[in-house]
């Protein structure tokens, strides 16, 4: 008889493992039981009421995930049907260790080889992506010569706390917007005031945002990185053990070669590489909705496949993004409704799955039998 034919046989936990035994998860390619995300079980009867954890809020199969093991549980005869989804964001390999950062879990770089592809805007739209699915999530405004997120989250002439925690320590408490702990050396100057400083005071800074903020726990902390291959790049990735990088590049040539120089730079230095994001990649006009390939087309995908490197996905060259950049209102939050902002919260949800990829292969024995992960 097979097992998932409706028979009036008791259901138990072994009968219900043994149905969500059949759910994959498409990035860790292992079924949940056998990857522990199963995490309770309750059975009265013909109720079932069973606990999922994955490992991100953000998990881009979430929702199919639950259907899945709603229609696991049916087959098996179960009647009424719960199925809660949790999650628990695990450490990246280097970070469970790291005393700088203690309660974060995940670091992640957003760089680019050039200026002038929207890595900033990129940035921030992602970071408050992943705010919006559950995570808790910080950004750090490394680009100390051009800092940009004070204007971009809506922050500009605000200063952040400065405190002393219960160890006698003077920190200071990051400002928060749209569910985004951030700090950036804009808080500290005045707007109009140039920072002009030799490498080393620059890495200095970048050091203290790290050591001298106060930034509890989070799942993720985005470095949003100056363009280039310069001192802050060196500094960073010698000073914490980087989850991984993020390139951002446009589609021409030119970007392509730079983008490429970034990839070779943190592949040298032993940081993980999660992804190309290619923006500006095409623009849509509003009256005629004619497409228009401003930056040529397809160059960040290419890349991507000749690097072996995964492809997150494309932006298009939009005009709310510059407008909600300038207006202090990111444009996942200002368009969340458009079919863009809900295109850029898919590729957050793909760079968490790369993350989950990541650590869970290089996860401790421990933690997998344990299933947090």
């Amino acid at each position: 008889m097979s097992l998932f034919n409706n028979t009036p046989a008791a259901i138990t936990e072994e009968l219900v493992r043994t149905a969500l035994s059949t759910i994959n998860d498409p990035d860790l390619r292992r079924d949940i039981v056998t990857l522990g995300f199963v995490k309770s079980i309750v059975i009265d009867g013909t109720s079932v009421a069973v606990s999922i954890q994955l490992t991100t809020p953000a998990c881009p199969v979430k929702d199919q995930m639950q259907a899945e093991a709603e229609n696991a549980l049916r087959a098996i005869g179960a009647t009424d049907v719960k199925v809660e989804m949790t999650s628990n964001v695990v450490a990246g390999p280097g970070q469970r260790h790291n005393a700088m950062l203690p309660g974060v879990r995940n670091t992640i770089a957003v760089a680019s080889g050039k200026g002038g592809v929207g890595k900033s805007s990129v940035a921030v739209n992602l970071a408050v992506s992943l705010a919006q699915e559950g995570s808790r999530v910080g950004l750090i405004d490394a680009d100390i010569y051009g800092p940009s997120a004070p204007l971009m989250f809506g922050l500009d002439g605000q200063r952040p706390r400065l405190f002393e925690n219960e160890k006698g320590e003077r920190k200071f408490e990051p400002l928060v917007a749209y569910g985004v702990k951030v700090m950036s050396i804009g808080f500290l100057i005045d707007p109009d005031q140039a920072v002009i400083w030799r490498g080393p005071m620059a890495s200095g800074a970048l050091k203290q945002f790290i050591t001298d903020v106060d930034w509890g726990e989070l799942d993720y902390l985005i470095f949003d990185m100056p363009p280039g291959t310069g001192d802050i790049q060196l500094t960073l990735t010698q000073s914490l053990p980087l989850t991984g990088a993020v390139i951002v590049t446009t589609p021409q040539d030119i970007a392509l070669a730079d983008a490429r120089k970034g990839l070779k730079m943190f592949e040298r230095v032993n940081v993980p590489l999660l992804g190309i994001i290619e923006n500006m990649s095409f623009f849509i006009a509003p009256d005629t909705g004619k497409r228009y390939d401003i930056f040529s087309s397809g160059g960040g995908e290419k890349a991507a496949a000749e690097l072996g490197v995964p492809f997150l996905g494309a932006i298009p060259l939009l005009i709310g993004i510059r407008e909600g950049s300038d207006e202090g209102v990111p444009f996942v939050i200002r368009d969340a409704e458009s079919e863009p902002a809900e295109h850029i919260r898919r590729i957050a949800r793909d760079l968490a799955a790369q993350v989950s990829i990541h650590n869970f292969d290089k996860a401790e024995p421990m933690t997998i039998t344990l299933g947090a992960s």
